[in-house]
Parts: structure tokens; C-alpha cells; sequence
């Protein structure tokens, strides 16, 4: 009898090192229950069991034999963050149950990642760039749920992801209704409308009630508008650092998602508002660069989608140099203020850029540094983390200064506010006809 089974796992061995099929915990379970009972019971009443197990699960495995059909829907196109549906329908499945598994992708998930006969899911990208989804993953049991198939079925499928487009056309949409408000500051004409007034004209029934001009209505007698014109072919450019400092994580994102995010909102903003727009991403060299034109927003997006950052430090004036001589433009420059030897160069290059163009520079606020700072401490690491906070900051507020010295506007905010943030800047600045 012990021959028997020897040879009997011997042949299980071999099945398994040529296909991909493996008994299941039920089996398993059953194989255990015969062994035992071979203490009490005639080994030939063993023997015969030990045949009907192994027969059993060898017609399992026949039967669940046949390869399924996996028919893979899901987007080529994600944004980063945002949960897109991808959906895995069965074909031809064999007797018994299917189990389907979509394998993890670098930086890309699917929650829940398997099901029983077909998955519908959402699929997340936590990081911007191209991804690759990788074959359909099958588990494959017979009906009698002695045996399991596993297989990989279908081709890899390519991801794109792309920054946050979608809370950029909205932003974008907010200032063509003139929904998007500003700080509270006075413009020579509602967000949206318009910057410069133009003349007085009679009330059309599209108009925004903001255009109604009360006093001439009462004067006509009839409703009367005000007519402004918005300036337009001014130029926009993001300069994007994309060294060793932005690659921090803040969250779930690092600095440069936040960057991007924002450039990209800035971007579409100004396509509405007919401005030209481009972007230079650098680090120790330019990497990549979009010539400012109009309606540029999309072509931002495809130039820097899939940007990473390089682990060396960024050369500002090499970028600056890059921009320096053109047309007077906002030249808005997205990069970290904590390093204190990148900020020193950040510090001597500005001023040199600010005599030509209205220089923004912007940086994300880090949410835990803020929630260190206003914390209770606790413990003696609390306390040390606090002060190693207040003195990061506290560099981090003279830097501020003496870029404000230097003639640029510094913009910070927490990350999912960025956006928003440098939307409002920049129609401050055009309001104030800095561009």
C-alpha cells in the first residue's frame, strides 16, 4: 500500500510540473481523512479508497479542463486618483466555478480585485505615466471542487494616466460662467465677463445679471448691459521643477502630482480666457517643453503626463535662461521651498526673470508639517519633531520674503486646494494687466 501511494504522488508531481492544475483544500482534506483511517481499516478497503480519491480527482480536473474566455473592459484612459469601471465577462466556462482575478498593476489597483464567474470593479491609478494591466487571472474548479485550473487568458492592455483634467475643466467651466470667485478683491469686471469695460448696450435675454447696468436701465428705460472685453493673447507659462525635491510624497501624491494638477488647471483657465499657454519642465536640464500657443492645455497635458522626478537637484537658471528672453509672460514657477541650498538658487535667479516677466512661484503646503505644528506634544519625540518643524517652516517663511522682495508672488496651499489657489493668481495678475 505504501508503494501504491508513493507511486500515486509521484504521478501527481509529474501532472502538476506539465500543467497547471493542483488538487484543491477539499481534496486535500479527503486524501488526509484516507491516510488516517488507514490505521483502523484493511489496507485493501484503503487501497480502494486511495483509487476512487484519485479517480475523482482526476475526472475533476478533466471536466474543469477546457480554457475559458475572458472579455476585458476597461478604459485606456484614467486620471490619477479618480476611480474608473473596468468589468471581466466569462466565455465559454467549463462545468463548476470560475474565479476571475485582475493582477495588480505598479501604482495602478482594482478593488475588489476577484469574483466568482465575472468581476465588475473600479480601477485606480495612484500614479500618472503609462501602466500596463496584465493578463486576466482564472481559477478554474470542477464541479466536484477536487481540483483547480489556474490560467492566464487575454493580452496586456496599455494604461494611460493622466493628471487631474477633470477638476481643470471644472475650474475652467466656474470662470466661463463667472462661478469662480476671487478673494474679494475688486476687478474692473466680473470673473468670467470680462476684464475691461467697453460700452453699454441693450439687455440680451443670455446675459449674467452682473452685466445688468441699473442706472441706465432706469435712465433708458429699458434693461441695459454693460459690454466688457476681455484681454486676451497674453502668455502663460508653467516652469516645472521636476528634481530630486519634488518627488516627496505629500499624502496620496507626491509634490509634483500637485504641481501638475495645478498647471493643468491654470492651463485650461487660460484657454478659456484666450491666452496662450505653455510649460517647461526641468531638473538638471529641460526635459520637456511646450511652446505657449493658444488652446495649449491639451497639448500640456501630453507633454507632461507621464513626467517623473530625476534625482538630481534642479538648475533654475538654466530654465529661467530657457524662458528669459521672449515676450513679457506669467511665468509661474512650481517647485519646493524647504531645501534650503535649492531655495539660496531659486533666490538668485528670480530676480533676473522678475525684471522681464511677472514670476510666480508656487509650492504645496505639506498637511502633516501644518498638523506637527499645531499638535499638543506628548511624548519627547513629539516635542523634538515639533521644533525641527517650527524651525523648517520658519526657513521656509524668510525664503518666502525674500522671493517677495525679489518681485515674485509666492502662492501656497495644501495640495487639493493648489488648483484653485493658482487659478486665482492668475487672474489676479491679468486684472491687474501684470501679464
Amino acid at each position: 500500500m505504501l508503494l501504491l501511494w508513493v507511486a500515486l504522488a509521484a504521478l501527481g508531481i509529474i501532472l502538476l510540473s506539465i500543467a497547471p492544475v493542483m488538487p484543491t483544500a477539499r481534496a486535500g482534506l479527503i486524501i488526509t481523512a484516507v491516510l488516517v483511517s488507514a490505521i483502523a481499516l484493511p489496507g485493501a478497503v484503503i487501497t480502494l479508497a486511495g483509487v476512487l480519491v484519485g479517480g475523482a480527482i482526476v475526472a475533476d480536473a478533466w471536466m474543469a479542463r477546457p480554457i475559458p474566455a475572458a472579455v476585458r473592459t476597461a478604459p485606456n484612459l484614467l486620471v490619477r486618483g479618480q476611480a474608473s469601471p473596468i468589468s471581466i465577462t466569462i466565455v465559454h466556462a467549463p462545468p463548476g466555478t470560475t474565479r476571475v482575478r485582475q493582477p495588480r498593476a505598479e501604482e495602478v489597483h482594482v478593488s475588489p480585485p476577484e469574483a466568482d464567474g465575472g468581476l465588475t470593479a473600479a480601477l485606480t491609478a495612484d500614479r500618472r505615466g503609462r501602466h500596463e494591466l496584465q493578463p486576466v487571472a482564472l481559477r478554474v474548479t470542477g464541479p466536484l471542487r477536487l481540483a483547480a485550473w489556474y490560467r492566464r487568458v487575454g493580452d496586456r492592455a496599455e494604461v494611460v494616466v493622466y493628471p487631474d483634467v477633470p477638476n481643470a475643466r471644472r475650474i475652467a467651466t466656474a470662470v466661463r460662467r463667472g462661478l469662480f470667485r476671487d478673494s474679494g478683491e475688486i476687478t474692473r469686471g466680473p470673473l468670467g465677463l470680462g476684464t475691461d469695460f467697453e460700452s453699454i448696450r441693450d439687455y440680451l435675454p443670455d446675459d449674467d445679471i452682473r452685466q445688468v447696468n441699473w442706472p441706465a436701465t432706469q435712465r433708458q428705460g429699458r434693461p441695459m448691459s454693460n459690454q466688457y472685453r476681455v484681454e486676451q493673447d497674453r502668455i502663460v507659462i508653467g516652469l516645472v521643477d521636476s528634481g530630486r525635491l519634488m518627488g516627496a510624497p505629500i499624502r496620496d501624491r507626491t509634490r509634483l502630482d500637485a504641481a501638475l494638477d495645478a498647471l493643468t488647471a491654470v492651463a485650461y483657465v487660460a484657454d478659456e480666457v484666450g491666452d496662450r499657454s505653455g510649460v517647461v519642465a526641468f531638473a538638471d536640464t529641460v526635459r520637456r517643453r511646450a511652446d505657449p500657443n493658444r488652446r495649449g492645455a491639451d497639448g500640456i497635458v501630453r507633454a507632461i503626463f507621464d513626467l517623473e522626478p530625476a534625482p538630481v537637484d534642479a538648475a533654475y537658471e538654466l530654465a529661467f535662461r530657457s524662458v528669459g528672453g521672449g515676450k513679457r509672460a506669467l511665468v509661474m514657477v512650481f517647485t519646493d521651498l524647504l531645501d534650503g541650498a535649492a531655495a539660496s538658487e531659486l533666490l538668485r535667479a528670480v530676480p533676473v526673470l522678475a525684471r522681464r516677466h511677472a514670476v510666480v512661484v508656487v509650492s504645496a503646503i505639506d498637511p502633516d508639517l501644518d498638523a506637527y505644528r499645531r499638535s499638543q506634544p506628548e511624548t519627547t519625540a513629539d516635542v523634538y519633531r515639533a521644533a525641527a518643524t517650527v524651525d523648517l517652516l520658519a526657513h521656509r517663511r524668510l525664503v518666502v520674503h525674500s522671493l517677495e522682495r525679489a518681485g515674485a508672488t509666492v502662492v501656497e496651499a495644501l495640495p487639493d486646494a493648489l488648483s484653485e489657489a493658482c487659478v486665482r493668481t492668475y487672474l489676479r495678475a491679468k486684472t491687474r494687466a501684470r501679464l
